[in-house]
């Protein structure tokens, strides 16, 4: 199985760990470290020497009741450091939902498309969609992730109902969406948005169900690093940065119920304990 992007076949045989790069003042678990883009940008060769196979790279937070960043305070943050990322030799992602954005990051020559909004959002200011832009490249990759309503709402009002199937059938629609648009199978991977509009029950029980996620026939990708919904798992709750042994057993747990890319904050000890997994993995 490869994931096709915009300069790399990504050979998904082996979990791919994506490392986080925030370039921003406020994100939940970061904001602040990597602001300027020297310091992200030195982040960004940090990861690389701990193991990541690629880097996600956002400069807006999208943390529950994150304020939405105006266009040209993005392009402003992130443009430069993106510039200088793709040069390192990696597949470099952009975590953004502004078509702006997106098709900036493309021009640069960007692989990755990763979008919370799965290339619904829409500004009626620009002749594009997000769809579009995604459409008209020939190869660049996407991933098209579930969120229940938006970052300033989600948690006030998450989701009810049998989870698993809403977030199947609106992965399903969106990825047939974009087929019909032209965009090559292989380009597109599913992300089940852990914590965008989901209770921590709820979060644990697409972990427990993953595989029907699969069924759809499109690699995932999995976000658990430091989300909250690990902060209760030890004797007293966990701020952002105490959530570094659940975030890594939450990974293995999505790798091993064969999720392919892992995107994590902590990229030196998850790649640790992937080796560890893969070690004792049987043989195929």
């Amino acid at each position: 199985m490869f994931w096709q992007t915009t300069r790399f076949s990504i050979d998904l045989a082996q979990p791919q760990v994506m490392g986080i790069v925030n370039v921003t003042p406020d994100s939940f678990s970061d904001g602040g470290q990597h602001a300027s883009t020297a310091a992200a940008l030195v982040h960004c060769e940090q990861l690389l020497r701990d193991g990541a196979q690629m880097l996600d790279i956002g400069a807006e937070s999208t943390r529950p009741g994150a304020q939405p960043l105006p266009l040209q305070d993005e392009l402003a943050r992130v443009i430069p450091l993106l510039r200088a990322a793709v040069t390192l030799g990696v597949p470099i992602s952009i975590d953004t939902y502004k078509p702006q954005v997106m098709q900036a990051a493309l021009d640069l020559g960007v692989d990755i498309i990763n979008d919370i909004w799965a290339l619904r959002w829409t500004d009626l200011a620009y002749p594009m969609s997000a769809r579009d832009v995604v459409a008209r490249h020939p190869a660049c990759g996407v991933c098209l992730m579930h969120m229940h309503r938006e970052p300033q709402t989600m948690q006030t009002a998450p989701m009810d109902g049998n989870i698993v199937v809403q977030v199947l059938h609106f992965l399903e629609r969106e990825a047939q969406v974009l087929s019909a648009l032209g965009v090559e199978k292989t380009r597109i991977v599913l992300d089940p948005g852990v914590g965008f509009g989901k209770t921590v029950a709820q979060n644990f029980s697409l972990l427990a169900h993953q595989s029907e996620l699969q069924a759809l026939g499109y690699p995932l990708l999995v976000g658990w690093s430091r989300k909250s919904s690990l902060a209760g798992m030890g004797s007293a709750a966990l701020d952002a940065h105490e959530r570094l042994v659940p975030s890594v057993a939450a990974a293995l747990l999505a790798v091993e119920r064969g999720a392919r890319v892992v995107r994590v904050h902590d990229v030196r000890e998850t790649v640790q304990a992937l080796k560890v997994w893969a070690a004792a993995s049987p043989a195929k």
